[in-house]
């Protein structure tokens, strides 16, 4: 088994977490302050106004606006059957009254946060119903069979003490006591919550998702990890607290990183960072990766570059993919790639090949935390996967579109500029009659306009019987010009 470490670099604004397999960063975590929601945050809130015509109540959370609560989101209200009516909110709902009430949209615009009353609690495994008394199991796992034995492993799992769970589609493969330590967790969680409500005033905050430093200690602790080092004191010690309380497992892990140099200088990171937002991968028998993310789908191209350690062509080939196949799966994992992923390995002659490459991608997918789903190889040569979206992607997070080539990773060349500038003055010349035009590019637009295509400045010039002049601005970006009519 694969020894792990996990390294937490903690600031007021940010947090970020690096999972580090036998010396190499598997994974980045990254969380900002000022970018966490408040969906899933339990208040103790007050109904400010019922409004029967809307159906709906405002709610003081103690936020700048009051929060929206629909008769719809109302716990233990009975929903709609065909065509009879929902009983009227008023029968349920008064102004002044103290209600326990959970964020399930964040506000948008000048609308407030959106509530309901129907408390879920997410844990690792489980979301916990502490008002329902069902098990539910997601859609995405196994058959009727496969959901029919974890239902009864549930049952016997949550016994007489209540409350409905339904398993995450990471649950399938959970033993009992990772399911029961996930119970254990969530009760105690709503027995906090509730606590707080009977002494806290109105408007108070009872509950929060956990952060990513909680959650390294929930979700991404396991048998391998060997330490959890954490780079600030009043964060080691708030998860120590924390970890005692509900990851008694996960406590003895800790260790407070004391260096002077930064705890990601010191083991990598910051280059990791740095390579997982490159478009290539360089592999170490010289071949490379190239990684395309769009909208609608990831490719990862597989290339040989100077790899010639094989006896033949053929098994350059199979080594180069054999290596890519490994570097593939940890490279979604790095930058966090989800939806449809395509990857195109070089072609392969030999069936025995290809299965083996297959075999190797899926062994190294099997490690991944996140549901991952291949294909095989298609007609074309192509392998074909789907990865869970479950967050936003490294790049997504840490970079935005280019604004000089608007993220299509390209721009115009000088002459093509010189080009668009000579259409665009004769269609302004046969519109508007000015005594000069005076152009101003870019530098290198420019200095082509005066050396290479000065004869066709002059020509245009005689053609349209007007003086064109030229100035640059070294501030504009290869495209931009602009035409003045003076």
């Amino acid at each position: 088994m694969a020894t792990q470490d996990i390294l937490i670099n903690w600031a007021p604004q940010e947090t970020r977490v690096a999972i580090v397999e036998n010396g190499a960063v598997q994974e980045l975590h990254i969380e900002r302050t000022l970018e966490r929601g408040l969906v899933g945050n339990v208040y103790l809130g007050k109904v400010a106004r019922v409004l029967p015509g809307m159906q709906s109540a405002f709610v003081d959370i103690g936020l700048e606006r009051a929060a929206f609560l629909h008769v719809a989101d109302l716990f233990g209200h009975p929903t709609t059957r065909g065509d009879a009516p929902l009983p009227p909110i008023e029968r349920h709902v008064f102004e002044g009254q103290t209600l326990t009430v959970q964020v399930v949209k964040d506000a948008i615009g000048t609308k407030g946060a959106r509530l309901s009353t129907q408390i879920s609690i997410a844990g690792r495994m489980l979301v916990f119903l502490p008002h329902d008394d069902h098990i539910g199991i997601s859609q995405k796992i196994g058959g009727p069979e496969l959901r029919e034995q974890l239902r009864t492993r549930m049952q016997a799992l949550v016994g007489s003490e209540g409350g409905g769970f339904i398993l995450r589609t990471n649950a399938e493969e959970a033993s009992d006591t990772e399911l029961g330590d996930d119970i254990a967790y969530l009760r105690k969680a709503w027995a906090a919550i509730r606590q707080r409500a009977q002494s806290k005033p109105p408007g108070t905050l009872l509950h929060q998702d956990l952060s990513l430093a909680e959650r390294v200690l929930r979700d991404l602790t396991g048998d391998a990890t060997q330490t959890i080092r954490i780079d600030s004191k009043l964060q080691y010690e708030a998860l120590r607290a924390f970890g005692e309380a509900y990851t008694p497992g996960a406590v003895r892990k800790l260790d407070l990183y004391r260096g002077e140099r930064p705890i990601f200088d010191l083991f990598g990171i910051e280059d990791e960072i740095v390579k997982a937002l490159a478009r290539r991968v360089d592999l170490k028998s010289g071949g490379y990766l190239i990684v395309d993310q769009t909208e609608a789908l990831t490719t990862i191209d597989v290339n040989t570059g100077g790899f010639v350690g094989a006896r033949n062509f053929e098994d350059t080939i199979f080594k180069t993919n054999l290596e890519a196949a490994g570097a593939v799966a940890r490279q979604l994992r790095l930058r966090n790639l989800g939806g449809i992923i395509i990857a195109d390995f070089i072609d392969m002659i030999r069936e025995d090949h290809q299965q083996a490459v297959l075999a190797e991608l899926r062994k190294q997918l099997a490690r991944d935390r996140t549901r991952t789903t291949v294909s095989g190889f298609t007609q074309l040569g192509l392998v074909e996967m789907t990865r869970k979206r479950t967050r936003e992607s490294l790049a997504h997070m840490l970079c935005e579109p280019c604004p000089t080539c608007q993220g299509r990773g390209q721009v115009k060349t000088a002459r093509s500029v010189c080009y668009d500038i000579l259409r665009e003055i004769l269609r302004e010349a046969r519109q508007f009659d000015p005594k000069e035009f005076r152009v101003i590019a870019s530098a290198a637009v420019v200095e082509m306009l005066l050396d290479e295509e000065g004869g066709h400045i002059a020509g245009l010039s005689e053609f349209i019987g007007k003086p064109i002049s030229l100035s640059a601005e070294a501030t504009m970006n290869p495209e931009q010009y602009d035409i003045v009519l003076m």
